[in-house]
């Protein structure tokens, strides 16, 4: 099949990995949630040897995901599997969990599900990781994420910019702890909590 493309993954990939790379030295297994294409999982499996990338997703996407996998033939990066945010949630541990521009695109009810599924999976001690835009004190950052906030309701009304205060709130009633707030390219962020109880 023609492999899926995104061309956010092509310009975001690099500014991620960065942040990436600080903190993922001494994990081993990473999760990824919503792999979508599959684009990133190649890109920083190939950068980041030392761990297995396990992508993960809705049934629909884990074709393209596969053809990305396979044209790189990493050997760190296993079959994705199927998972969704409302479950079932796969019964092993993770030492990091990664997800990128996946919970503006959910309902609220999914993002809350996707914290719980993560307390379930994260090791003590382990990481989450979350790229995308997010609102702060209930403000818009930028015109430009305020029009494409706009742009996803009128695709599917419950999706929507989060705000960083309610996602921090429901990372806090799983264990998690804020350790960095990163600024990102095209105003985004790239958020990183780790599980502390």
């Amino acid at each position: 099949m023609t492999k899926p493309f995104a061309p956010s993954c092509e310009r975001n990939q690099g500014p991620i990995l960065e942040v990436l790379q600080r903190h993922l030295g001494a994990t081993r297994r990473v999760l990824e949630i919503g792999s979508g294409t599959g684009q990133h999982a190649v890109h920083f499996a190939a950068a980041m040897p030392w761990l297995a990338w396990q992508c993960s997703d809705r049934a629909d996407n884990l074709p393209g995901i596969a053809a990305w996998r396979d044209e790189a033939a990493l050997a760190n990066t296993p079959p994705a599997i199927e998972l969704d945010v409302e479950g079932p949630w796969p019964g092993n541990r993770f030492d990091a969990v990664f997800t990128a521009n996946s919970l503006h695109i959910m309902g609220w009810p999914q993002v809350e599900a996707f914290f719980a599924g993560v307390g379930k999976v994260l090791q003590e001690d382990g990481l989450l990781i979350v790229y995308g835009p997010f609102n702060y004190g209930g403000e818009f950052t930028s015109d430009s994420n305020r029009a494409f906030d706009q742009w996803l309701k009128d695709r599917d009304p419950a999706s929507g910019i989060r705000d960083f205060e309610a996602v921090d709130a429901l990372a806090r009633g799983v264990g998690l702890c804020l350790v960095e707030d990163n600024a990102m390219p095209a105003n985004n962020r790239c958020l990183v909590w780790r599980k502390v109880r």
